[in-house]
């Protein structure tokens, strides 16, 4: 077996990208989409379709002019992501729009926008994950919206603060970004990485701290520039790569052993973190503080990105 293949034995794989293509050819338990790749993917032949659908979807709507944009790249996610959904047993992730991540109460109804778009198109919500900044008000969002029955997955997770915060609010799933953790610190501290790879060992750490305290939300490491960063998270709860890592996986037959494992016993759960003990330690880590900002700027500039596509099409 190549080592795509001894991997998916050991961890879910998920593929990161809104392309059916890469879908199709990996076989993914799940798919994860973001605002760039949904913008990647609008780019597409295959999809050049969607685009006019969408927007004949929002004129039948009657939506008012002001909102006929932002509910046209609405449509358009759940358009890509419905057929995505169509080809995997799992679940597809599809994003709360960037710019909405320190309102909490945006996020909720934007969050049930999308569940009921995914509806009208005959998708259930047990097949969709609403994807989430980790600031503190979108994990504030993701816990209302849990209790209602709607599944998030909690993106753009840089701290240990962030991790702590989602266990505490019962969040379906986590996707720490491991590739831009060690950007950083390639970046500003190359000397760490003479010692460790910090992206894969933050994983390393959430993970051995949901375990040891019985937290049922699924980490699923992310953001991969290496196959061997993938394989050092080998056993870990899911695993979402790009379509470009993944193919390496497969041309590749280095070695795969479980990485992640827990067998120690489990403790009871810490005290929640009050906002502010989490303010105070995300804000004390200088990566955390600007890769999720910058994380959240770009998905933004996408979005804006898209929204100008459709503008063209109007």
């Amino acid at each position: 077996m190549n080592s795509f293949e001894r991997l998916s034995a050991l961890s879910s794989i998920v593929v990161d990208s809104g392309d059916i293509e890469y879908v199709l050819k990996y076989q993914p338990v799940d798919a994860t989409t973001n605002p760039s790749l949904i913008y990647k993917a609008a780019c597409l032949p295959i999809y050049a379709s969607l685009i006019p659908e969408a927007i004949k979807a929002c004129l039948a709507a009657s939506v008012p002019h002001g909102q006929r944009l932002s509910a046209i790249c609405d449509h358009l996610s759940i358009l890509i992501g419905k057929q995505i959904e169509a080809h995997i047993p799992g679940v597809i992730s599809t994003e709360v729009d960037a710019r909405l991540s320190y309102d909490t109460d945006a996020c909720v109804k934007k969050a049930r926008e999308l569940i009921a778009l995914y509806k009208s198109y005959g998708v259930s919500k047990n097949k969709v994950l609403i994807k989430l900044a980790s600031t503190w008000e979108g994990i504030r969002a993701a816990e209302v919206l849990e209790k209602e029955g709607i599944r998030c997955n909690l993106t753009l997770l840089f701290s240990f603060a962030q991790a702590k915060a989602c266990a505490d609010a019962g969040v379906t799933l986590i996707s720490p970004f491991v590739g831009r953790i060690t950007d950083w610190y390639k970046a500003k501290q190359p000397e760490v990485l003479y010692h460790c790879d910090p992206g894969v060992d933050s994983v390393r750490n959430i993970y051995h701290y949901y375990k040891q305290h019985g937290y049922q939300t699924i980490v699923m490491g992310a953001s991969f520039r290496t196959p061997e960063q993938v394989l050092a998270l080998a056993g870990c709860d899911k695993l979402t790569v790009s379509p470009a890592v993944l193919q390496q996986l497969v041309n590749s037959d280095l070695p795969v052993s479980r990485a992640l494992a827990f067998s120690g016993s489990v403790s009871g759960k810490p005290e929640k973190m009050t906002e502010s003990a989490f303010r105070w330690e995300h804000n004390s880590d200088p990566m955390a503080v600007e890769k999720l900002t910058e994380g959240i700027r770009l998905f933004a500039a996408d979005q804006q990105k898209l929204e100008e596509m459709i503008v063209d099409y109007l």
